[in-house]
């Protein structure tokens, strides 16, 4: 007997999916940091067993949309709930479900449901078996799980319970797959995760990272990334005195990318102003946003 499914991670933003994503596929697969709104599209990470193939999408956590960036954002989410086998529906202690609609559509849905609530390290017991109380009336169905991404607390019994509701299928992708993603995908989350690190307020948001040109050669890779910016004032606080900000970001998103490739690379960022792109369906088409 083979099992083989969709794992749809959901939650608001800022709750840990893509943390306990990460520990449960056992790669970087998507950014981490303390900002909400990190990611933004679907990324899915897949791993593998001789009996099982569990694919996982961590998808944008969930927005009351502002710009047709967000849109977008809230389409990734729209198809995970119509596409999952199984949904790992993220919470945290304290935080209130942002989207009633999202919700309502999994209560109302017959796919399994195991609820994570993330964090728990940072509560207390009495807390936590409120917020139990509270997700077991919500979604009577759930198999409820208290956990810590970040100290990977119960991530065994997550995955357990995931083997445990997967349904039966052969194999959806190759078992020697990671993820659907391009490393030039990769490269572009990485930058994107240290503008979101060194920068404050509003500018990292207003950013989105292309890789131009991607060569791969013996023991060392060729990388030309553009930062887009919607105003030439946020192109100017990018760069910083002397060109120190973004020659910083360069210098530690080639770090990572070494770490996650296994190779050297040089990494040549540009700035580039492409105004109001967040409302622009075309750009968006560019970035890569629209939703089948």
């Amino acid at each position: 007997m083979h099992k083989a499914g969709f794992v749809n991670i959901i939650g608001n933003p800022n709750v840990g999916k893509s943390t306990l994503m990460n520990a449960l596929v056992g790669e970087r697969l998507s950014i981490i940091t303390s900002k909400a709104q990190t990611t933004r599209h679907r990324i899915m990470g897949i791993v593998n067993g001789d009996d099982f193939q569990i694919v996982y999408t961590d998808t944008p956590g969930i927005v009351n949309p502002h710009y047709k960036l967000h849109e977008q954002m809230m389409g990734f989410v729209n198809s995970a709930l119509e596409d999952a086998d199984l949904f790992l529906l993220v919470t945290e202690i304290g935080e209130t479900f942002k989207n009633q609609e999202v919700l309502a559509k999994i209560i109302r849905s017959n796919t399994p449901v195991i609820l994570v609530i993330n964090k728990i390290d940072l509560s207390d017991q009495q807390t936590i078996r409120d917020k139990i109380a509270y997700w077991q009336n919500q979604i009577p169905r759930a198999i409820i799980v208290p956990a810590s991404a970040t100290e990977r607390f119960n991530i065994d019994t997550i995955f357990d319970h995931i083997i445990e509701a997967l349904p039966e299928n052969p194999p959806y992708f190759p078992k020697d797959e990671l993820t659907d993603r391009s490393m030039r995908f990769f490269v572009s989350e990485i930058i994107r995760e240290k503008l979101l690190l060194y920068y404050q307020k509003e500018i990292p948001y207003s950013c989105e990272v292309a890789v131009e040109s991607y060569e791969e050669k013996e023991g060392v890779d060729n990388i030309r990334a553009v930062i887009f910016v919607e105003r030439e004032s946020q192109k100017a606080i990018l760069i910083g005195h002397q060109g120190m900000s973004i020659k910083k970001v360069g210098i530690e998103a080639r770090k990572d990318i070494e770490e996650f490739t296994g190779k050297k690379c040089f990494l040549n960022l540009y700035i580039k102003v492409l105004k109001d792109w967040r409302n622009s369906e075309r750009a968006l088409k560019q970035f890569g946003y629209q939703t089948e």
